[in-house]
């Protein structure tokens, strides 16, 4: 094949740097080259080979010779074979454009198209050598913070994309063939290098492309799943103590007032890693929201979140990518998430208690997530999160209606996690949601799920329980009946281990992001816990003048009241209500003891 292609006698390959010597005689050159190898004299074919694994970036003489034989080899791709010429195609896709001056990288990329473009044979080794410049280098990514080497990590990558666009036009099969490849280099996680940043960089500027019209969910796919194990690399138990008995709004307060602490990401390169994976994918939903298809990728990206975040025990800050796309389209993407969730809940509610107790802990997630989605997304009209609640207030009740059973954390699971759901959102919702009396009568039937026999503030976690009863006891939410018979609670059971039954997880997802540049991203659209105090606090002084009307009342009558107000200035968030006339404060002391307000978890908690 190769021998049909000379044409005349060939000339010293060193000479073909010579700027005199015309194009059409340095390709004739190269395929004499090529064709010596069938006649036995491979001294012309050694010295092609031996040019082209010349690697010295500083010689200009050299990437002037490199950069002829290379464009001669564009133009001679027919005259490969794969069976004559291995060591030369080793040397073509063991180049590196790294190690090229711009002109040469041209060449080769040129080189490696026209090889792919040519013939099937060699579209899978010109990919992966394409694919393969996504990871750098070791030397690279040492000096990244040098100008030169961003702007030669710039010129390489930029060229890189251009080809992966420009085979996969003249290849229609190509991108089919581009995404395992893309999967197989994926690279591990290593904690002394920043690879897999830069190439979950590329993999969103592929997605961003033509190519990822093809390939979408499989990016996102390689995304979610770096940034899950990215997640999962970080030891968290020096920040957050699995606790459950721990007051997780005081302990969010007290994060808040740290804030200016060392930064937590310097302790950790996975950490800093993570954190700039984040902001890189933050960069490309707002390039999405721009191009006018964030709706269409958010479909991909809940994707991938249900296969790698949704199943993992208490990611970190993974889940924030599917927060900031909410943030960025509250209409459209913040109402698809929690409705997502809210039928990945419900769907496992079916059927009622006569349900085996190993359950889906997907399901589990998914109500654990809406919760803490409802809570902290301020972008969230409250009409949404009314409706979300009403859902999740109206499966409760339907579940106690058809359940006779006695308090079984292990059987109930589901029942307790929407319950522990409502009360938790209403910690921070409380207010708004009270506001509206279309809303308030919407949560009438909380108060019988929490009167049934299977007692969901008994197994909740206490800080959820307490907090919420607090609340709910400042805003008058329930209807007191002479229904209601039981012992005191708060203190004496809620605030320590109660009979051995397991409490429900701590796991709320959208707690506060900790990591410092994600975070920025994040919380103009995010409801702190200070942001929940500080309404009570208004709300508290704008009652501060309303004066009690209780002077005829009898010593005990007196007595019991000072006990109560005692408990509500204890309190360690929502402040004292202040009773604005005796009837009401009468209702308030008839409420039953376990949905009073209780005294602040001692302060060791």
């Amino acid at each position: 094949m190769g021998a049909a292609e000379v044409l005349t006698d060939p000339s010293s390959l060193y000479n073909m740097g010579n700027n005199d010597l015309p194009d059409t005689d340095n390709v004739i050159t190269v395929r004499n080259a090529l064709a010596s190898v069938h006649s036995g004299e491979s001294d012309l074919y050694d010295q092609l080979v031996e040019t082209i694994q010349i690697n010295n970036r500083s010689d200009h003489e050299v990437g002037a010779q490199i950069d002829t034989v290379l464009k001669a080899l564009s133009c001679s791709v027919a005259c490969i074979d794969t069976t004559h010429h291995r060591r030369l195609l080793a040397a073509i896709f063991g180049m590196s454009l790294w190690n090229h001056k711009p002109h040469v990288m041209d060449a080769l990329v040129d080189l490696l198209v026209s090889l792919a473009a040519t013939s099937g044979k060699y579209l899978d080794s010109c990919l992966n050598r394409l694919v393969g410049h996504f990871v750098p280098p070791g030397w690279v990514i040492n000096r990244l913070r040098q100008q030169r080497v961003i702007d030669l990590k710039r010129e390489v990558l930029d060229r890189v994309h251009e080809a992966l666009l420009k085979i996969s036009l003249l290849v229609p099969l190509a991108p089919s063939r581009l995404f395992p490849i893309l999967a197989q280099q994926l690279p591990k996680i290593n904690k002394k290098d920043q690879v897999v940043v830069i190439y979950v960089e590329n993999l969103l500027k592929l997605e961003n492309s033509s190519i990822g019209q093809v390939g979408s969910v499989m990016i996102f796919m390689m995304v979610m799943e770096r940034l899950r194990d990215l997640d999962l690399e970080i030891d968290w138990d020096d920040i957050l103590q699995d606790d459950s008995n721990r007051g997780m709004f005081d302990m969010e307060l007290e994060d808040a007032m740290n804030e200016g602490d060392e930064d937590t990401s310097s302790k950790n390169i996975v950490f800093e890693s993570l954190d700039k994976l984040m902001v890189t994918s933050f960069h490309h939903l707002e390039t999405c929201k721009l191009d006018g298809r964030l709706d269409q990728v958010f479909e991909k990206l809940f994707e991938s979140f249900e296969n790698f975040i949704l199943n993992t025990y208490k990611s970190k800050v993974s889940q924030f990518l599917m927060f900031y796309a909410c943030s960025l389209d509250p209409e459209n993407c913040g109402v698809k998430f929690g409705s997502k969730l809210m039928d990945i809940f419900l769907s496992s509610n079916k059927p009622r208690p006569t349900r085996q107790a190993s359950l889906s802990p997907l399901w589990m997630s998914a109500v654990a997530y809406l919760a803490s989605y409802l809570a902290r997304g301020k972008f969230l009209p409250v009409s949404y999160v009314a409706t979300m609640l009403k859902r999740l207030v109206d499966e409760c009740a339907d579940y106690c209606r058809t359940c006779n059973d006695d308090i079984r954390p292990d059987a109930h699971q589901l029942f307790y996690s929407g319950c522990q759901a409502i009360m938790y959102v209403l910690c921070f919702r409380m207010r708004s949601i009270l506001d509206v009396p279309r809303f308030r009568s919407e949560l009438i039937p909380l108060e019988s799920i929490l009167m049934h026999k299977l007692n969901p503030l008994m197994v909740c976690l206490p800080s959820v329980v307490g907090e919420f009863l607090r609340k709910a006891k400042a805003g008058g939410m329930f209807v007191v009946s002479d229904s209601f018979i039981f012992d005191d609670l708060l203190e004496s059971e809620l605030s320590r281990a109660f009979g051995g039954f397991e409490r429900l997880d701590t796991f709320f997802p959208f707690d506060p992001c900790l990591l410092k540049s994600s975070n920025s991203f994040i919380s103009p659209n995010f409801i702190y816990w200070s942001m929940v105090k500080q309404d009570d606090e208004e709300e508290e002084e704008d009652d501060a003048e309303i004066i009690v009307n209780g002077d005829e009342e009898s010593d005990e009558e007196e007595e019991e009241e000072g006990d109560l107000d005692y408990a509500l200035n204890k309190m360690s968030i929502t402040p004292k209500h202040s009773f604005k006339n005796k009837m009401e404060r009468d209702r308030l002391m008839k409420m039953p003891s376990m949905i009073r307000p209780s005294t602040s978890p001692p302060e060791s908690l």
